[in-house]
């Protein structure tokens, strides 16, 4: 038999399955005929007899001749060798196939997990399009975690849609876009896809929130029986674990050792701007304060603070999560603290591995930070009322004033920025919101547009992160009817140039279910009153216990219509809102709300109530913390335009 017919019958052996008999005769014919189709053949063979690396070899071969599938027998030994797990060899023919990638998903799948495991996310990256193109789930599942949280990048949103396109049925997908659609305000990209989400509530399903990211379900949704539900890449703490970790042996020393974790200890990030003046006034004798940082390198170089003030640095940076439980608990720490909750960069599993006796969410995340081990959550009445107790696995600890934490001694006082380098009209009456795009809704956006079609000379001053957010406001103010240069955009800024804009305000405006929460502290510290509604969730209610530490209880409006009602008698009576005005620039210095040192001794007192429990065998339980006398005196600002520390006070 000549080889001709030799290949014919081996091929026909492959067609019916007789790999054995089809082996046989490609080794016979192997040593007279050695081109491109002999050894494709015999590389299909070996794979399906499961002998990957041979096979592999084999397509490499087949590559070798100068012939138009050549690039398509490589590829094939790529996946051979990635498959069989000789991720070196994969990837050096991955990168021989680099220029195709873009536009294959088989070359970008391999690219991918071997670049994401190497942690070369910036290269990975490049990919994603062409894994949300294909039509395998198993592409779409890796092209998900490719996603970046830059939501400005048309790269990303394309993803989503793609992957939506493919699964039109599947609510992992569907709520992949809302969030891209709710992060530019694209309110008929929201209204096209929320209908099956609200069909299936409405039917009671609500385990497809399964596919929601909690962070992300605060933003559209106040309810916080749904907001538990949003659990996507979570998965439960077995109580058996938490009950081990209470119990685990420990010793306790003469001082309370907290430690904090957080993606965020550098000083220009928003939650230090509130939380670094009470770092540095916990009381060293009594306290012993660790910082286990996994602060984003390029955030650390922008860091201009001596970290070293707010406590002991412990880099973790890189570790895995058992090793920072190893690392927490070698350090013997009393109460473990969680300031990222369901936000970017969290990192739950440390608080999963059993890390702390004690364990606590606090400040990153306003609400209930789901599957994670926690103890207790610190909030205050207004945030954490009796009522929403049922919604929580952690135990309240309430705090007697407000929940926040705010440092006057890094925020300087606002020397205000004239009108006009604003580009704003001097005699209009301006409304601000400076809140995230994601935090608009269409119905705070549509009350918005209400007050200014009734409040005289008014207008809107609002902060888009990007040109498609302001495209896509601007369409929706067109079709209310309501004129282009009545909404007037802004920019970001340097932090203190932020703080000397904003009393161009006349009156900041709140943005529901998700408040404003440093953005809300920061305009009342620069003196301008914010309008809220009453909320029924923390996130919700965030800017109601704001303004009543500060003094102003009357700018919490009980729902939207009382809401607009309040805006527009505002605008008619200049001389009520002046005295908002000068209450809020009294009220800073002498109110609890900008009082650092009043805030630590609440926090210090917290602790120290979750740590007697616990010394003395007790299961964690509500805790609401005793209010210290009211200050006597008040911060005094400084010819600099900060505020002068008063001498500690001890409780």
């Amino acid at each position: 038999m000549n080889s001709k017919a030799s290949l014919s019958e081996a091929s026909k052996n492959y067609r019916k399955g007789r790999y054995a008999e089809a082996l046989d005769a490609l080794n016979a014919l192997i040593d007279i005929r050695k081109d491109a189709e002999t050894y494709a053949l015999l590389a299909r063979t070996l794979a399906k007899l499961g002998l990957k690396s041979e096979a592999a070899s084999a397509f490499t071969l087949a590559a070798g001749f100068e012939e138009p599938d050549a690039a398509d027998h490589l590829r094939e030994a790529m996946k051979l060798h990635f498959e069989d797990g000789n991720e070196d060899q994969a990837l050096l023919y991955g990168m021989r196939l680099l220029p195709k990638a873009p536009k294959d998903a088989d070359i970008a799948f391999v690219l991918v997990s071997i670049f994401m495991k190497r942690g070369r996310m910036d290269i990975a990256r490049q990919f994603k399009v062409a894994l949300s193109e294909s039509p395998l789930p198993l592409h779409h599942n890796l092209a998900r975690k490719l996603l970046t949280d830059d939501f400005g990048d048309e790269t990303n949103h394309q993803l989503a849609r793609n992957l939506l396109k493919h699964a039109p049925d599947s609510f992992k997908w569907r709520f992949l876009n809302l969030i891209y659609a709710r992060e530019s305000c694209d309110f008929e990209a929201i209204d096209r896809l929320s209908p099956p989400v609200r069909k299936a509530l409405a039917k009671g399903q609500v385990d497809i929130l399964a596919n929601d990211l909690a962070f992300c379900n605060i933003s559209w949704t106040g309810s916080e029986r749904l907001n538990r539900m949003a659990t996507i890449g979570l998965k439960p703490v077995p109580p058996a674990l938490t009950a081990a970790r209470r119990t685990q042996p420990h010793r306790w020393g003469e001082k309370i050792r907290i430690g904090y974790v957080s993606a965020d200890f550098w000083d220009m990030h928003a939650t230090m701007k509130l939380l670094q003046g009470v770092l540095e006034l916990h009381d060293r004798k009594r306290f012993d304060v660790t910082l286990f940082c996994h602060t984003p390198k390029d955030n650390l170089a922008r860091n201009r603070t001596d970290r070293s003030r707010w406590g002991t640095v412990v880099d973790i940076h890189g570790l895995a999560n058992d090793a920072v439980a190893e690392i927490v608990r070698a350090r013997e720490i009393d109460v473990l603290v969680d300031l990222k909750g369901h936000t970017l960069g969290s990192r739950p599993g440390i608080f999963n591995a059993a890390a702390a006796p004690i364990q606590v969410g606090w400040l990153g995340f306003p609400g209930s930070t789901t599957h994670v081990d926690l103890d207790y959550v610190i909030g205050d009445p207004v945030v954490l009322p009796e009522s929403s107790k049922a919604f929580y696995h952690e135990k309240f600890c309430r705090l007697p004033d407000c929940y926040q934490p705010n440092d006057p001694l890094r925020r300087p006082l606002a020397a205000p920025t004239p009108r006009p380098a604003l580009g704003l009209p001097e005699a209009a009456f301006v409304l601000a919101s400076f809140n995230a795009n994601r935090k608009i809704t269409a119905e705070t956006l549509d009350r918005w547009f209400a007050i200014l079609r009734q409040a005289e000379n008014s207008l809107l001053w609002i902060l888009p992160d990007n040109g498609r957010t302001e495209a896509n406001i601007r369409k929706r103010a067109q079709a209310a009817g309501i004129d282009g240069e009545r909404i007037r955009f802004t920019s970001k800024m340097n932090y203190e140039d932020h703080l000397n804009r904003l009393p161009a305000a006349d009156l900041g405006l709140d943005t529901w279910p998700y408040n404003g929460h440093t953005t809300t502290s920061e305009q009342l510290w620069a003196g301008v009153p914010v309008l809220t509604v009453k909320g029924t969730n923390f996130a919700s209610r965030v800017s109601e216990s704001l303004l009543n530490t500060i003094g102003l209880p009357e700018l919490v409006a009980a729902d939207a219509d009382h809401y607009v009602a309040t805006a527009v008698s505002l605008s008619r009576d200049r001389e009520r809102l002046a005295g908002y005005r000068e209450r809020l620039a009294a009220n800073r210095f002498t109110m609890p709300l900008f009082d650092a040192e009043r805030f630590c001794r609440h926090l210090e007192r917290a602790f120290e109530a979750m740590v007697e429990r616990a010394k003395a065998g007790l299961a964690p339980d509500h805790l609401d913390v005793s209010a210290l006398p009211a200050r006597n005196g008040s911060f005094a600002p400084t010819a600099a335009g900060e505020i002068a520390p008063p001498a500690l006070r001890r409780a």
